[in-house]
């Protein structure tokens, strides 16, 4: 093939022959002439001397995807390699990029036709700027501008590269460049800011040329989130935007700059209030222009989805100003009584806005509220003192004590009046827009059915957090309000004026969503009335889909409520009565929520159900076990296990031990009945137990055995002790059936129903053992009565089958018994160890794909072990210790992150473990450094970023143990080593620096010196070991251009454990179903 002459480097490149390859790629060959192109395409961009020939192509050819290719080719040079390359190469490379730009854009023609060229040039630019300036290019900033007076279409240019430096520096550096860099390049764009300040101010004030004006405020829109506020207040800008604004042409761009105004910026904070004034000025012109383009009267929810997608833009630009104005300046405009109509207008434009039929728009607008409502929430919530404690209980209309009048409690007496306004009508805001809660599963379909829902929506989730937040605390400000709007949207509901699906949804779910922010004794009122006006709905509606949301709503709001219902035994009888009933209803959803509100309640309840409550005979768990047949008589399976695990519930709470049994027995009676008839069967004939409909039925009654030793825990014994053996030999017959099979059929056997079937019994059995003995309580002879009869027709079993037979969940299974019961197992740990360790590792070593579920058990099994059991491990031989490491290096060698992290975890349990053992020398000489090379290995890969903390904790872990003198033996290898070290940590210092200098030729040898000396000089203070390895990641460019947030993922978890703390401490925030509050319920 001709286009094999490309491959040649050695003299100038054949550009009509590279384009006919790249138009090859590009889809007008065969399928192969597009894999030769593409094929020789990847050895030219990977040849180092590729990129030499870049000018002669672009120069020589009119093909834009050959130029794209050569500029690929350039990018990769410039990211990876530039500072290697000698400064002429460098300097000529700079020059030509910087000569084509000004040539394809010093004329209109050129420059609208070549834009896309233009466009990527730009940004090779600027990734050459990176590397090169401030220090090597120190002229760039003021040559830029001096090019840009030059002509007009120049000047749109350079605004075009000015705005991607800046998103360069400011947006998108973390994680791009070290830290020290970002620095310098930010204090290099501020001190040359002023000469790019009068160029914008120039053009806006002498240019007509549209795209011109276009151009430099985009470039101003991502200059002015960090200029120094000087260059916006006391030059002409402000005022110029201000003009522009009306214009329907910059509209848009004018008002995306008018709202980077708003954002508190560092340079702001030196001024304290020095610019308010500039702020309110600014403020009132704007509502004043506003007022005349957009009434505030209009209709938003019709104009927004009427509108074209500029006016669209514009109303979306509208929330982004109001809410980032007022969450940095509300203060200022609240202080002076002329401000204030301003002020109110303005959150009446906000809530108007917030009707828009729009997610993001509506994301915006609910951010600003929750943050706005909390602030209002939090001023009264601090103030001490006995009026403020009223006041938070609901007191609103409360005399102002003596004494507080002038005091902080008198201001905010004030300021709660001045946004009582505003607050009532976003009450009203919320109950109209709230969002589905996870539990209720009952939707509306795009065809308008009621239906059941199919799959969760986590936007929607995330949504009604906020909002859920948001009106708990609303709530906290004014409960009569919330309550009021509450309970008079809820009758208008009743009258049928204001009766549709969702206007009841929304409501229904406002109120399930205060749950626990209202007094108690208030909560009762509001409760008795809604819950009374819901099933008079339900009674009066008629339609199987309008009783379906009824119902829905009805199930989700009580279920918010379990204080309410465990006060009141009569409403909690009717509600739970009234759960049977639409557990009889086979519209989709509504049996499956009546089963999971039942559950909900009873975990909250259950006290209740098994003591005699007034003016009943008996226990209420009693009554329901005497008719359960007949309530669950029209559930699916899946229903019927988690009523069982509910009654469970219920009878766990039952103090005395006889009838505690007694209801066990009863509960279980249907399926035990079941059980006895099919071993009966059996033992007359064992094929009975072949017929697929057996099998089911075992299934089946397996499943509600373990729903029901979920809840009952310890309490189980009983009933388990009644079919263990039993089960242990359907177990054992199931598993020689399905060998059987996949010896006969090959491995498609394994896929076949029935195969499947069996195995589904065998997981069953092996998940209800380990259900059991998870949940009981920690009595050793329970462990020891149930573990000795499994040893073979589990662990034996596990060993004998084929690959494809053996159950993963054996190994889960025994994970959780040596975590249960600890170092009690260390005698059984050589017997599992020998039944399930060489075998399984056969299987998963294989690659890193196969055998998914086995991989990860095996290794919690293994760290189970590590952790509980370690002396088990001390004794292995040495080729078996080495079989475990190998094993764990395998495990954080993988992508599948919690394989990876479990791998992790189990390595740091083990080198804890060694370290103070006295085999401390023997096993770090032999893995020492293995380990370090390997964890290197996947720190500097990108693909094992999540893992980058548990990493860091590894090498943390090796480099302090190296220096504390622990290790009392050499590392190194006597034998082959001549010169000897005068201790541990020189030599791993020189073979760490050995290794990373050979692992990443792009760094200087004194960088990675550098590097390796202040890991040990700060390997004591983990903040600081993990940001020089961050910046090291950086540095070795191994980690650029990616999403870095793994890199700080410890960080974001430290900030959601306080974020929580914070929730538990106001009434209401935490939902009552997330509560632990087993006490309340007496």
């Amino acid at each position: 093939m001709t286009a094999e002459k490309l491959r040649d480097l050695s003299r100038p490149m054949d550009v009509a022959l590279l384009d006919a390859t790249v138009a090859a790629f590009y889809g007008t060959g065969s399928k192969d002439e597009r894999a030769a192109a593409d094929h020789i395409l990847r050895d030219l961009q990977n040849n180092p001397d590729m990129w030499l020939q870049v000018v002669h192509i672009l120069s020589n050819t009119q093909n834009l995807n050959t130029k794209f290719f050569a500029l690929q080719v350039l990018d990769g040079v410039i990211k990876y390699r530039w500072n290697a390359l000698p400064v002429e190469q460098r300097d000529g490379m700079k020059n030509y990029i910087s000569e084509v730009i000004v040539k394809l854009s010093s004329d209109d023609i050129s420059f609208r036709a070549e834009r896309l060229y233009v466009n990527k040039l730009n940004i090779i630019l600027v990734q050459i700027l990176k590397h090169e300036w401030p220090s090597r290019w120190r002229s760039f900033i003021p040559d830029l501008v001096a090019a840009a007076k030059t002509s007009e279409t120049i000047c749109e240019n350079c605004m075009t590269i000015l705005k991607l430096l800046s998103e360069e520096v400011f947006d998108f550096s973390r994680g791009e460049m070290t830290q020290q860099k970002i620095k310098e390049l930010k204090q290099s764009l501020n001190s040359e800011f002023q000469l790019i300040h009068e160029l914008c101010l120039y053009v806006l004030s002498a240019s007509q040329r549209a795209e011109l004006i276009r151009a430099t405020m985009a470039t101003l829109h991502a200059f002015l989130s960090w200029i120094p506020l000087g260059y916006i207040f006391e030059s002409p800008l402000l005022e110029t935007l201000l003009n522009f604004f009306p214009v329907p042409a910059y509209r848009n761009l004018a008002l995306q700059c008018l709202t980077e105004f708003c954002f508190p910026q560092v340079a702001a904070l030196n001024f304290g209030d020095f610019y308010n004034s500039q702020y309110v000025k600014m403020y009132t012109i704007f509502m004043v222009q506003l007022q005349n383009i957009l009434p505030s009267s209009t209709n938003f929810l019709e104009a927004y989805s009427n509108g074209t997608s500029e006016e669209q833009a514009f109303i979306q630009n509208l929330a982004l100003f109001f809410t980032s104005f007022f969450k940095s300046h509300i203060r200022v405009l609240e202080c002076s009584q002329e401000n204030i109509s301003a002020l109110l207008g303005g959150l009446e434009y906000l809530i108007n806005i917030s009707y828009v039929d729009d997610t993001e728009v509506f994301k915006v607008c609910l951010d600003y509220w929750n943050s706005l409502v909390l602030e209002l929430f939090e001023a009264h919530h601090n103030l001490d003192g006995p009026a403020a404690a009223a006041n938070m209980m609901g007191l609103q209309q409360m005399p102002m004590l003596p004494g507080m009048i002038d005091g902080p409690g008198s201001q905010l007496m004030q300021r709660r009046q001045l946004y009582a306004g505003p607050m009532s009508k976003l009450r009203m805001l919320m109950i109209c827009r709230m969002a589905k809660p996870e539990e209720v599963l009952i939707v509306e379909d795009e065809n308008g059915n009621i239906v059941r829902e199919t799959m969760k929506d986590n936007d929607v989730l995330v949504q009604y957090k906020i909002m859920r937040e948001t009106l708990i605390y609303l709530t906290h400000l004014d409960h009569e309000d919330t309550e009021k709007q509450m309970l008079k949207k809820l009758s208008k509901q009743l009258n049928g004026e204001d009766w549709t699906w969702n206007n009841l949804n929304t409501l229904c779910w406002a109120i399930g969503s205060i749950s626990g922010s209202m007094v108690e004794e208030q909560e009762n009122r509001f409760l008795v009335m809604v819950i009374r006006d819901l099933l008079n709905l339900c009674e009066i509606t008629k339609g199987k889909d309008n009783k379906a949301v009824i119902a829905s709503n009805i199930m989700y709001v009580v279920g918010q409520y379990p204080r309410f219902l465990r006060a009141h035994w009569k409403f909690l009888k009717t509600v739970v009565n009234k759960l049977f009933e639409f557990m009889h209803e086979t519209h989709p959803g509504v049996q499956d929520m009546a089963c999971d509100t039942f559950l909900k309640i009873v975990q909250k309840c259950k006290r209740k159900f098994v003591i005699v409550q007034v003016g009943e005979n008996e226990p209420f768990v009693s009554e329901l076990l005497t008719t359960l047949p007949a309530t669950i008589a029209d559930l699916e399976p899946h229903q019927i296990h988690s009523f069982y695990e509910s009654v469970g519930h219920m009878i766990q709470a039952e103090p005395d031990p006889h009838k505690r049994d007694e209801y066990l027995q009863r509960l279980m009676e249907l399926p035990n009945q079941k059980w006895a008839e099919i071993i009966g069967q059996a033992r007359h004939s064992v094929d009975f137990l072949k017929d697929p409909d057996v099998i089911r039925a075992v299934l089946n009654i397996l499943q509600t055995n373990t729903n029901v030793a979920s809840s009952l825990g310890t309490y189980f014994l009983p009933q388990i002790s009644v079919i263990f053996l039993d089960m242990l030999n359907v177990y054992r017959m199931y598993s020689e059936l399905i060998s059987t099979s996949i010896a006969q059929g090959g491995p498609y056997a394994s896929r076949t129903s029935i195969v499947k079937l069996l195995r589904s019994v065998k997981r069953e059995t092996l998940k209800l053992v380990e259900t059991f003995l998870d949940k009981a309580e920690d009595q050793p002879h329970i462990g020891r009565q149930f573990v000795q009869p499994m040893m073979d027709p589990v662990l034996g079993d596990y060993a004998r089958n084929l690959p494809d037979a053996r159950e993963s969940e054996v190994l889960s299974l025994f994970a959780t018994i040596i975590n249960k019961y600890k170092g009690a197992m260390i005698d059984d740990v050589p017997r599992i160890f020998e039944a399930v360790f060489q075998c399984t590792l056969e299987m998963i070593t294989k690659n890193f794909e196969d055998y998914p579920e086995h991989r990860l058990k095996f290794f919690s099994l293994l760290r189970a072990i590590a952790t509980h059991c370690f002396a088990a491990l001390i004794h292995l031989s040495s080729e078996q210790l080495k079989l475990v490491m190998d094993s764990i290096i395998w495990a954080f060698r993988h992508t599948e992150r919690n394989i990876a992290e479990t791998g992790l975890n189990l390595l740091l349990e083990m080198l804890k473990n060694f370290q103070t053992s006295e085999f401390c020398n023997q096993f770090y000489r032999t893995y020492f450094l293995t380990i370090e090379q390997e964890i290197f290995a996947v720190l500097t890969d990108t693909f094992h970023k999540p893992g980058f903390k548990l990493h860091v904790l590894v090498l943390q872990h090796l480099f302090c143990l190296v220096e504390s003198g622990a290790l009392t033996e050499p590392l190194w290898d006597v034998a082959t080593v001549p010169y000897s070290y005068p201790n541990n940590g020189i030599f791993v210092r020189e073979y760490t620096i050995k290794l990373l200098g050979t692992s990443f030729p792009n760094m200087t040898s004194s960088e990675v010196t550098q590097f390796v000396s202040g890991l040990f000089e700060s390997r004591a203070e983990l903040s600081s070991f993990k940001t020089r390895i961050r910046d090291f990641l950086v540095q070795s460019k191994e980690f650029s251009a990616q999403d870095n947030k793994d890199l700080y993922a410890e960080e974001a978890a430290a900030q959601r454990e306080r974020e929580r703390q914070r929730m538990l401490s106001i009434p209401g925030l935490v939902a009552p179903n997330e509560i632990q509050d087993e006490m309340v319920d007496s």
